[in-house]
C-alpha cells in the first residue's frame, strides 16, 4: 500500500465515481483503476463494489476510509514539515562554543543568522573547549566552535588564529608597558585553568624548550574566574586574546607577550561521519563569514 493508492482510494470513496475521482486527481480512469486494483491486491480483498451504474464501499472499504484520511493527513504533515526544514522555514540548531567565542563573536553571527532565518531556533552551549569537543564527538551537538581538536573523527575548519595575551593586576609594576616577557611575568604567582584544559596545555607547550617553568599557584575552571582573580591581585595569567574585552571589564590589564608567542587556530568542528542538517549548514556558512573577522566583535 502506497500513498498514490491511498489518494486514489480516498478520491473514489469520497465521490463514489471513478470519472469524477480521475478528474480530481488529474489522471486517466485506467490509471486510477490500476491503483485501486494494486491497493486491493496488497490488502487481500475488495474495498469497492463496482457496477455499471454505481460504486459503493465494501465494509472493509468503510473501515479503511477514516484510516486513509488519517494516514494521508499525517503524510502531508510530515512532507510539509520536511520541506520547511530543508527550505529553512522551521528548524532547530544546537551548537557548542567555548566561552571566549560565545561572548565575543557568536552574538554577531547569530544576529545575522536570525535576520536570514528568523524561524530557526538556536540552542547554544557555552562550555570549555574540552566539553565542546566531547559534545561534538558524542553527537550531542552538530557543530562546535573551539580550538583545533585532536580526535581524528572530527573535522575542523579554521576561522582565525587567536594569539594569547598576558593579564596582570593593576599596580603590579607593569604600568606603562604594552608588552611583557615570560620571565618577568613568572616572577609573580601564576593563575591558570585547571588541567586537562587545552589552554593550560598550550601554556606548558610554549615553555617546553625554555629554561622557564610554569608553576601554577591558583587554578580555576572558567577564564572569567581567572580574570577576576588576576584583577583582585592574586597573580597573573596568560589567556586567549579573544577574551580581552572580558578581562579588561573584570579589571585586569592586558599585555602582549614579547617572547614564546602562543597562537592557536579557532574554528568550526563537526563529526566527519554525521550529516549536518540544512539549518546547521546554514549557520555554518554564516559563522564562516562572520567568524573569520573576530576583531570586529571587540
Amino acid at each position: 500500500m502506497n500513498v498514490k493508492q491511498l489518494r486514489s482510494f480516498l478520491a473514489v470513496a469520497e465521490t463514489l465515481s471513478f470519472v469524477i475521482a480521475s478528474e480530481r486527481l488529474h489522471t486517466s480512469q485506467s490509471a486510477l483503476s490500476m491503483a485501486i486494483k494494486g491497493l486491493e491486491e496488497s490488502l487481500g480483498g475488495k474495498v469497492f463494489v463496482r457496477t455499471t451504474r454505481s460504486v459503493q464501499l465494501t465494509p472493509e472499504g468503510e473501515s479503511l476510509l477514516p484510516l486513509a484520511r488519517k494516514l494521508l493527513a499525517d503524510w502531508d504533515s510530515v512532507h510539509h514539515e520536511l520541506q520547511q526544514r530543508f527550505s529553512l522555514g522551521i528548524g532547530k540548531v544546537s551548537i557548542a562554543a567555548m566561552p571566549s567565542f560565545a561572548i565575543n563573536v557568536l552574538p554577531r553571527a547569530l544576529k545575522q543568522f536570525r535576520a536570514l532565518h528568523p524561524k530557526i531556533s538556536v540552542q547554544v552551549h557555552d562550555v570549555i573547549n574540552e566539553d565542546v569537543i566531547d559534545m561534538v564527538q558524542i553527537g550531542e551537538v552538530e557543530l562546535g566552535i573551539g580550538f583545533k581538536p585532536y580526535p581524528a573523527s572530527l573535522a575542523f575548519e579554521p576561522l582565525f588564529n587567536d594569539q594569547f595575551v598576558a593579564i596582570v593586576p593593576p599596580g603590579s609594576g607593569f604600568e606603562g608597558e604594552e608588552r611583557v616577557e615570560w620571565e618577568a611575568l613568572l616572577q609573580h604567582p601564576f593563575i591558570s585553568l585547571q588541567k586537562p584544559s587545552a589552554v593550560h596545555a598550550y601554556l606548558e607547550d610554549s615553555l617546553r624548550d625554555s629554561p622557564l617553568v610554569l608553576k601554577t599557584e591558583l587554578e580555576a575552571h572558567q577564564l572569567s574566574t581567572v580574570g577576576k582573580m588576576v584583577a583582585t591581585g592574586l597573580g597573573v595569567s596568560v589567556v586567549p586574546a579573544l577574551c580581552t574585552p572580558q578581562m579588561e571589564a573584570l579589571g585586569a590589564k592586558v599585555l602582549k607577550l614579547k617572547d614564546a608567542r602562543i597562537e592557536q587556530p579557532v574554528g568550526l568542528i563537526w563529526h566527519r561521519e554525521r550529516e549536518r542538517s540544512a539549518a546547521t549548514h546554514a549557520l555554518y556558512n554564516v559563522l564562516k563569514s562572520v567568524g573569520s573577522q573576530p576583531s570586529q566583535s571587540h
